[in-house]
């Protein structure tokens, strides 16, 4: 039976994913199941069996004055309509729509003569139409319908495209969506898979165009719903479940008001499919609308709904349980007033539940108590003790779902401040529970295909490209990895006896499993772990040759966790004995491995930096030879790798030897994919990456990839302007085109310098760079502001006739609720600034006093800090005299944002701006002095001038004061700094 109900649900699939909907054409209406819906339509098939009514009789919870919440007949389910009102709707919408008419012949099963019967429907003299409760279908047309929806499941490309032909030109009649809804609720002798693919059509038909329909149509459509919520099957349960949340999510919530209270009256039937099928549909409506449920614009129905569904937690069906604790899991998050009005009955019915038979009920009940976890911590405190020793068994659950919410708690936990205290005396029994789920099942290793050892020659699939999950193993390695944060070296000792029988292990599978927990303490317990490393490091590097392809590749992700300590040691004790190995790895012949060790790998690269300039030669021959070897997915991985290296190592890449190993190979992918191709995204980055190492190296393969980059960012702007003129008729660009293809061109800049001048010169850049600045998608602008300031560094003869248009724009980018936008629109200010010398007078007003509000901003970035006290620096610097004024509002902030960079270009000129503007406004500074010789302490080796000019401000400053009052001030100097000062400056 459960083989055929699941075949069932297969085919649905099949048959919805059939029929696309045409979002670019408001006019048609067509079907596409989307992922949530389908998971619904799974979800809330798997129905419980038959049940007995297992709770009193309820009183009908609610207010005399709230009407739709009595019991009484609904008159909108009874009525009729007035007669001449629904003739006159219906015929204005049927004409309207005949009005189009369909002459072409066409080879669709659906007939001409059908569509004339749409036509004329209201044209005959019948007296039918009397409200819609006498609605009936047309016999010839609903066979035609029928057939129309069974040959959407043929696999038959032409008649898929008549059918959708034929759905497009049938959507214009709303006579066809009453086909729909009669099909789906009324036609109990069809097959279910046909009845639901009419229902999901019709959510689809509403979810587009529900406010063009009459209203008569509407209203059949919502009585038809309501009456047959309780169809015996539970597909279509789900299906009309569906699509009333649909037709609540259009805004009907408010103009539908007998919805919420007939559901609600209808979970006291004595049948239990209009029971669970109203729960279905309320648990839908309480996920998709929890906010305006609890909203006065509806008269906060969870008044009434919070309590009801509390009390059909102890109903004898688990399924209606499962719904009801699911309906109420919606409101928690938003703490919602009715929940918390009644959360101590709430938890109270959880812990009743806890010890629930069914896995469903068990799987809401932990979800519950991991988000009470986040919001009500302090009804749980209380109770605190035995809820972990619930999830501590809910963690072992045999139902693999119930196990992954349990395990969240533990991640939730860790993030609470009581944690530490809450779990320190139950680490003995979670440890070993979670160092137990990070064991692979046996239905992971199957689906891993872990007893495939060489798979490098098969092409990836599509399954292959997408992310892998393995849910209950990957939630306790990452509960262990946050609570080795919070517990440091305190769990080791529940740890560490039982980390050596598991590395050591004869079985791969455990000895696999110990591998994976000691990556996953590695950031919390590495202190800890020091002791052991001289000795783990080895037998880790071992492993990276074992027989089995799923312990090589989780070697290969542990040792990149300690990849700092490794590269803090002797390079020939673990660092070159552990990078010849992971090399080897990269030309493994599993592609799971592969790509761990080609991760590992950048991950080294980024530690170990220019560490690895000795053994570049032997590194790149290892890349380079990957790239004939490798898979689609892992090539994408393999560009990434080859950019780190090209980062860590610079301009020690740049060498013919390295020139000729590693360009041919990149050009030739390069020229293999086309404009659209999104593999160019990961090469274009690694490319920019190799153009800023490589510098003049590059410039024999700059011109082509430059223009190709231009094309690129042309073509996006283009795509995007046709598509805000017309959007029915042309997609919406996807703009990480154009983002990585400015990415590139920066490089570029960066790494050839003045040689970019002669490509800037043929092309225009500007007028791209312009539109780009002012694109809504952040993204495109923070790209944007990084090549702006590369190309002033390198070609400012090029930048400077745009100045005036470009200073506003970056002006109003100076918005630090956008970081990244913000931060390279500060720092391209400040390059431009140091081109423009006094000629910037013009534009400080345009800039000044928002990144004085940047710099004086609390919890801002350090680095948009650090750049933002640069830029201010350097405006100083260029127009002492515009700045100087507005010293001691930024002073004390600029100081402390400087004092712990590096000694660089940018600082140097940072700090002639501060020295300048002192000279201008020397009271400017006396409040803040301090501040001040805190910074110029900061300073290792300053120029020579510009120690000069510190030296005159303190020994200024002094004579100013005098000796007595200087020492007094320099009492409060810290005893580092009075001695630095000493030293330096003879102050």
């Amino acid at each position: 039976m459960w083989k055929a109900a699941l075949l069932t649900l297969g085919l649905l699939a099949v048959l919805v994913d059939r029929v696309r909907t045409n979002d670019g054409h408001p006019s048609f209406y067509g079907v596409k199941l989307c992922g949530r819906e389908f998971i619904r339509a799974v979800i809330f098939t798997c129905g419980g069996s038959r049940w007995r009514r297992g709770i009193e009789d309820p009183a009908l919870i609610g207010e005399e004055a709230y009407d739709p919440w009595n019991t009484k007949a609904i008159p909108q389910l009874n009525g009729e309509q007035d007669p001449a009102e629904s003739q006159q709707a219906w015929r204005d919408q049927t004409l309207k729509a005949a009005s189009v008419g369909f002459s072409r012949s066409s080879r669709s099963p659906i007939s001409e003569e059908v569509l004339e019967a749409l036509r004329s429907a209201d044209r005959k003299e019948r007296d039918v139409v009397v409200g819609l409760m006498e609605w009936q279908p047309d016999e010839q047309g609903l066979q035609q319908v029928l057939q129309l929806l069974k040959d959407s499941q043929s696999p038959d490309t032409a008649t898929q495209r008549a059918v959708q032909e034929k759905l497009e030109q049938l959507n214009q009649f709303p006579d066809f969506n009453n086909y729909l809804i009669f099909v789906l609720t009324s036609l109990k002798s069809e097959d279910e898979p046909t009845r639901s693919l009419s229902g999901l059509i019709l959510k689809n038909n509403v979810k587009a165009h529900y406010q063009n329909f009459p209203p008569n149509v509407a209203e059949f459509i919502k009585r038809e719903c309501l009456n047959n919520i309780g169809d015996p099957s539970p597909l279509i349960r789900a299906t009309i479940g569906i699509l009333i949340t649909t037709i609540a999510s259009k805004g009907e919530l408010q103009t539908w008001p007998e919805l919420l209270p007939q559901l609600c009256n209808l979970l006291n039937s004595d049948d239990y499919n209009t029971c669970e099928g109203s729960f279905g549909a309320l648990q839908k409506i309480c996920e998709d609308s929890s906010e305006l449920l609890d909203s006065d614009a509806l008269n906060r129905p969870l008044n009434i709904m919070i309590p009801k569904f509390l009390q059909f937690f102890k109903h004898c069906s688990p399924k209606i349980r499962s719904h009801a604790i699911a309906c109420v899991n919606q409101f928690i998050i938003g703490r919602a007033e009715a929940l918390m009005d009644n959360i101590d009955t709430f938890i109270e019915s959880l812990f009743a539940l806890a010890g629930d038979e069914d896995s469903e009920v068990r799987k809401n009940v932990c979800r519950a108590l991991v988000m009470l976890l986040e919001v009500r911590i302090d009804r749980l405190i209380p109770h605190m003790h035995s809820i972990i020793q619930y999830m501590l068994q809910r963690t072992q659950d045999p139902d693999e779902n119930v196990a992954l919410e349990a395990c969240e708690f533990w991640l939730t936990l860790a993030e609470q401040p009581i944690c530490k205290e809450a779990l320190s005396g139950h680490l003995v029994q979670l440890t070993p529970i979670l160092v137990n789920g990070m064991k692979y099942s046996e239905i992971d290793i199957i689906l891993l295909k872990g007893d495939v050892e060489e798979d490098e020659a098969v092409p990836d699939s599509e399954q292959d490209i997408k992310p892998r999950f393995h849910k209950s193993r990957k939630c306790s390695a990452a509960a262990l990895d946050v609570l080795a944060n919070v517990f440091r070296e305190e769990l080791l000792p529940h740890l560490l006896p039982l980390l050596k029988g598991l590395l050591f292990h004869p079985d791969w599978v455990i000895k696999e499993s110990g591998i994976l927990v000691l990556g996953a303490i590695a950031e919390g317990c590495m202190q800890g772990m020091v002791p052991y490393l001289p000795e783990l490091i080895p037998h880790l590097i071992q492993c990276l040759c074992d027989k089995k392809a799923l312990v090589r590749s989780i070697a290969c992700w542990t040792l990149s966790r300690y990849a700092h300590w490794v590269v803090s040691q002797p390079p020939d004790s673990h660092l070159k004995p552990l990078m010849t190995e992971l090399l080897k790895r990269i030309l493994d012949g599993n592609k799971r491995v592969q790509e761990a060790a080609c991760s590992a790998f950048a991950t080294l690269e980024e530690e170990a930096c220019t560490e690895l300039v000795p053994y570049l030669s032997f590194i790149l021959d290892t890349l380079v030879f990957a790239f004939g070897k490798y898979q689609h997915k892992n090539l994408l991985i393999l560009y990434d790798a080859i950019g780190t290296l090209a980062d860590s190592v610079g301009h020690h890449l740049n060498q013919e030897e390295y020139i000729q190993k590693l360009m041919p190979p990149l050009i030739a992918k390069w020229n293999e994919l086309k404009d659209e191709d999104k593999d160019l995204f990961p090469l274009l980055e690694c490319l920019s990456s190799v153009a800023t190492a490589l510098q003049s190296g590059f410039l024999p393969y700059c011109e082509p990839v430059y223009q190709r980059c231009v094309t690129l960012v042309q073509k996006t702007l283009a795509q995007a302007m046709m598509y805000s003129q017309q959007p029915d008729q042309y997609e919406a660009p996807d703009k990480d085109f154009m983002i990585v293809a400015l990415d590139l061109l920066s490089g570029l800049a960066e790494g050839l310098g003045g040689h970019v001048d002669t490509l800037v010169s043929r092309s225009n850049i500007m007028t791209l760079l312009f539109q780009c600045m002012q694109d809504t998608m952040p993204e495109v602008r923070q790209s944007s502001f990084a090549l702006l300031g590369d190309l002033t560094k390198a070609c400012f003869s090029h930048v400077k006739p745009c100045i005036a248009e470009f200073m506003p724009i970056l002006g109003t980018n100076l918005n630090p609720e956008f970081i990244s936008v913000c931060n390279n629109a500060t720092w391209a200010i400040g390059e431009i600034c140091m081109q423009m010398g006094v000629e910037m007078q013009p534009y400080i007003a345009m800039v000044l006093s928002q990144l004085v509000e940047i710099i004086n901003r609390p919890n801002t970035p350090k680095t948009l800090l650090e750049n933002t006290a640069i830029t201010i620096g350097r405006l100083g610097y260029v127009c002492p005299q515009e700045v100087a004024p507005v010293l001691p509002q930024f002073i004390r902030p600029w100081c402390t944002s400087l004092r712990n960079i590096r000694d660089n270009e940018e600082k140097d000129s940072a700090f002639r701006g501060i020295c300048m503007m002192i000279g201008v406004n020397p009271g400017g500074v006396v409040q803040d002095f301090i501040f001040f010789c805190d910074a110029v302490a900061s300073w290792v080796s300053p120029k020579d001038d510009l120690r000069d000019m510190f030296y005159k401000i303190l020994h200024g400053f002094k004579e100013q004061v005098g000796e007595e009052n200087w020492q007094q001030f320099s009492e409060q100097f810290p005893p580092l700094l009075k001695e630095r000062l000493a030293a330096c400056y003879g102050v």
